[in-house]
């Protein structure tokens, strides 16, 4: 009887916890609508998505946060929270390299929340094109992937963009064995995008050796293929298993524990300082001895922490190249600018692609 009390009490307490939580959140949401008011007061055209803004409410939580919910789960709870207030000021729509139930599907719904309008694509260069265009306000595209390396394709596209880097997203990446029936080890064909393909290379070498691999654009696209070929399957998001109306018969088959990928959001937006953020930059050195190292000492000598860097044909001049860099830091800090003043005394090419707030997870 003792513990049927005490039961009751505690879903009593929930109840009233409850009742808070939503008053609070609804005063969240108008004081929301007010700062949407203010803003167009001020002005017309106001952007109300504020990338370094949310970093510091996500990293303020993470410090504030006791448990026993985890760090991860408060960061989820607060990005839908910031999403619905964020859709009572402006309604958005993000391109994304789709079709559905891919992961850059995934990663925009966890930086802009469940909520958010999409427009998937066919092609990296067409989430390019429709922010370009104005279609939608902003995209995400894959960048680099922790045990396939870089993804080309985004890196050639900044060449010929104006775009700016606005946000980026970490996402654990766990691919996932799908086929229309249980019987997966017969299959003479595996379907996934070539990453995943390289992602999952050992488990295939040991449970499928004889199976032809397949790489496809993507890999709700190899889920689409395979709903109507019983004689193969496919790696993907757990998504997409529902969605072209596949089972999963094995998950987590990723060689690293550890896979992840880095997404980008791209926008015409520049970003303030969060306080914890990342700069990346896009160089072409003159074609002389010693190039690279005049490249790296203005960062050396200024303290600027370098975190990648990436070469990529100049596709104009034979032997020529484009560096991609990600250093430590916003272009408004002082070793940053001490720095990309130095190296634009000696590059032929120095381009600022985006200041934005390091990905929380």
């Amino acid at each position: 009887m003792a513990d049927t009390f005490n039961l009751q009490a505690i879903r009593e307490r929930i109840d009233a916890l409850d009742t808070q939580i939503l008053a609070l959140l609804n005063e969240r949401a108008q004081c929301a609508e007010q700062v949407a008011h203010a803003k167009l007061a001020e002005d017309p055209n106001a952007t109300f998505y504020r990338p370094e803004r949310e970093a510091q409410i996500l990293m303020r939580m993470q410090l504030l946060n006791a448990g026993p919910l985890r760090n991860e789960q408060v960061t989820h709870l607060f990005r839908e929270i910031i999403a619905s207030c964020l859709a009572l000021e402006e309604s958005m729509k993000i391109a994304y390299l789709g079709p559905a139930g891919t992961f850059t599907q995934e990663a925009t719904y966890k930086h802009f929340g469940m909520n958010v309008g999409t427009l998937p694509v066919d092609s990296i260069a067409q989430v390019f094109r429709e922010v370009e265009a104005g279609r939608v306000r902003y995209g995400v595209v894959p960048v680099e992937n922790s045990t396939e390396g870089v993804i080309a394709h985004t890196l050639d596209m900044f060449v010929q963009s104006t775009l700016q880097v606005c946000g980026e997203i970490s996402l654990r990446i766990h691919q996932n064995l799908m086929c229309v029936h249980q019987d997966w080890q017969t299959v003479t064909k595996v379907y996934a995008h070539a990453q995943s393909l390289g992602q999952c290379r050992y488990w295939l070498d040991k449970h499928l050796p004889h199976a032809q691999r397949i790489p496809v654009s993507s890999n709700a696209e190899a889920a689409r293929l395979v709903a109507a070929d019983t004689d193969a399957v496919a790696i993907g998001s757990r998504q997409a298993a529902p969605i072209y109306g596949l089972q999963i018969v094995q998950d987590s088959i990723e060689d690293n524990p550890n896979n992840t990928t880095r997404f980008l959001v791209i926008g015409n937006q520049v970003v303030a300082p969060s306080g914890n953020d990342r700069t990346s930059l896009l160089i072409s050195t003159r074609n002389q001895p010693g190039s690279l190292y005049h490249l790296l000492k203005p960062l050396a000598e200024n303290g600027v922490d370098m975190t990648r860097i990436e070469s990529r044909p100049s596709r104009t001049t034979n032997w020529e190249y484009f560096f991609f860099l990600d250093v430590r830091g916003h272009e408004q800090d002082a070793p940053i600018r001490n720095a990309l003043a130095m190296l634009r005394a000696n590059a032929a090419v120095v381009r600022v692609l985006g200041s934005y707030p390091i990905a929380i997870v």
